[in-house]
């Protein structure tokens, strides 16, 4: 259910766009910045492997796929799409969800919302493959695909960081390029274990609240446990507040009363989900935040939308921007 409600609030806040506008400064001075550092590109593996096909796949519904050729691929996730592009198989895909954001994904024609997969769009297409995930829909978008004759090889959501290693080398299995994903898988790890390895030490551990925004439609939640985040930021040397304080659901209407027990001292959000209020200015302005640790120092990290949740190739990036903003912050 975790991932089914993330992979919705990204598909939503993927498709607002609102212009961040200033508002009346709040009392405390600002301490943190809340610029993001992750690229906006994904990082090709220098060499491309050629895929050997055909392979026949377990996938995470249950069936057994055979994949005959991978000429022409569909990922119906920005996070599959960015594991087929560091793959080095971009050239390949031919269409992209709309969290699908990086640079190089940027010109292919969206044909699906994450949970509102347009078949007929996805068929134009003449896919060889699509790659899914097991909260991809509706079913009744799936079922036309497949009964198209489109093999469709199923991948379980990410939720957290250990399942970037098996996600890729499950899409790498299935694209006929299994080497490929251990060099990747290899890269990945490495590249987290070293920037957690730099993760200062704060004592006690800064508590942080994950909160998603969406101010033009007047919905604030906070994360709970099984948000998404809680690997994230414990690997950032943080406490995940929402879920410490004792929250169930994935995520709750935020409450003077929640915040006042959680207790952030810094706040994590997406980046359009910040513009969406108006900022810090207009985070501080809902109802708690500003009688929080969080919000009385504006100790504020933003992640851009489509890599926060994600747990692929970036996550490394990922990670090092939210330590960044964290402990070290910028000038504003």
């Amino acid at each position: 259910m975790r991932t089914r409600l993330a992979g919705a609030l990204l598909a939503v806040l993927a498709l607002t766009a609102t212009t961040a506008c200033g508002g009346a400064t709040a009392a405390a001075p600002a301490k943190r910045s809340t610029a993001t550092t992750t690229a906006n590109r994904v990082e090709p593996l220098a060499d491309t492997s050629t895929p050997k096909l055909p392979v026949t796949v377990n996938s995470a519904d249950g069936r057994k796929v055979t994949v005959r050729t991978t000429d022409r691929i569909v990922p119906l996730s920005g996070s599959l799409s960015e594991i087929v592009f560091t793959l080095g198989l971009g050239d390949r895909v031919v269409a992209r969800d709309i969290t699908a954001t990086f640079a190089q994904a940027a010109k292919l024609p969206v044909v699906t919302r994450n949970h509102d997969v347009s078949a007929e769009s996805v068929l134009s297409l003449k896919p060889d493959l699509v790659l899914a995930e097991t909260t991809t829909g509706p079913d009744e978008a799936m079922d036309q695909i497949r009964a198209a004759g489109i093999p469709i090889v199923v991948v379980d959501p990410a939720q957290g960081l250990d399942d970037v290693g098996p996600r890729t080398q499950k899409v790498a299995d299935a694209l006929g390029v299994p080497t490929a994903g251990k060099e990747l898988t290899a890269r990945s790890e490495q590249r987290i274990a070293a920037v957690r390895k730099d993760v200062p030490e704060e004592n006690p551990k800064p508590r942080v609240a994950f909160l998603y925004l969406r101010g033009s439609a007047s919905v604030y939640l906070i994360g709970g446990k099984g948000s998404g985040a809680t690997s994230l930021i414990e690997a950032a040397g943080g406490i995940d507040a929402g879920a410490e304080s004792g929250l169930t659901k994935d995520f709750t209407t935020i409450t003077s009363e929640a915040l006042v027990k959680a207790a952030p001292d810094a706040i994590l959000v997406m980046t359009k989900g910040l513009e969406s209020v108006d900022g810090i200015d207009g985070l501080v302005r809902i109802p708690g935040v500003a009688q929080t640790p969080a919000g009385m120092n504006r100790r504020v990290v933003s992640i851009e939308d489509g890599a926060l949740l994600s747990y692929g190739p970036r996550t490394d990036q990922v990670l090092k921007s939210v330590v960044e903003q964290l402990y070290k912050g910028d000038a504003a």
